[in-house]
């Protein structure tokens, strides 16, 4: 397999590409509203684990609509929706137990997959944690990279390997932002050198892409298997649910 950093060179870093789609169908409205679940631990949002696809699922497996969101961590559209929608969807939506929320990475450029790599660092139990943090400090990881020296720069994009994802991460402070919120620099080293999961988030791409071939970027989202049109902002994401929920 070609190193992830080649498949992801052609993108620049700051690509606008792939951001913002506009893609997919309605969900079907069922004939009577679902119901709210309690949850067996008391909170299905305490309830998160990582599927066959490589995304993490937040909620009750067995919810009756299961939402999955195709995001980019260098997304500047991502990082509106999460701004404007997370909140009301996992409280107004997932903790009732009637929708499950999957997120799965789609990276789009190296930078993307360096951020990729430390929010699922630490795997289910604080991943949704950490990628909305990391979505709240987008702009600061792009204007700290922006502000580093030239030389490095043009060595790290000479950079053909996955040693080029601890650069991104250091120069970008991604790494000093992981230790403030808990991640020692031994463990977010050891996850940016992990080539496992490397080729994992290079895989969802390709597997992204095969499943949904009308996938034209980020946010992109699905409800029960069923890509959703024009769907890539929370006032328009909120009535599909609602229509899926039966309310």
């Amino acid at each position: 397999m070609k190193s992830a950093y080649v498949m992801l060179a052609a993108a620049a870093i700051f690509a606008s590409a792939a951001c913002n789609a506009e893609k997919g169908t309605n969900a079907s409205a069922s004939n009577e509203p679902i119901k709210a679940i309690k949850a067996p631990n008391g909170d299905w949002t305490k309830l998160v684990s990582r599927t066959d696809a490589g995304g993490y699922v937040m909620g009750n497996p067995n919810a009756d609509v299961k939402l999955v969101e195709f995001g980019s961590m260098s997304c500047p559209h991502c990082a509106e929706f999460d701004e404007k929608g997370s909140e009301t969807l996992i409280n107004n939506y997932v903790k009732s137990g009637r929708v499950s929320y999957e997120f799965r990475n789609f990276v789009r450029d190296p930078l993307d997959l360096t951020i990729s790599l430390i929010t699922r660092c630490t795997g289910p139990d604080r991943f949704f944690q950490l990628t909305h943090e990391a979505y709240g400090s987008q702009r600061q990881f792009f204007e700290t990279l922006q502000a580093a020296p030239a030389d490095k720069l043009q060595s790290l994009q000479a950079d053909q390997g996955a040693t080029a994802f601890p650069e991104y991460a250091r120069l970008s402070g991604l790494q000093q932002w992981a230790a403030q919120r808990g991640l020692p620099s031994a463990k977010s080293s050891a996850c940016l050198a992990n080539q496992q999961e490397i080729d994992k988030l290079v895989q969802m791409n390709g597997d992204t892409t095969t499943q949904y071939p009308e996938f034209s970027g980020t946010p992109s989202f699905t409800i029960n298997g069923k890509m959703l049109e024009k769907t890539a902002t929370w006032d328009k994401l909120e009535p599909q649910l609602r229509d899926a929920l039966g309310s």
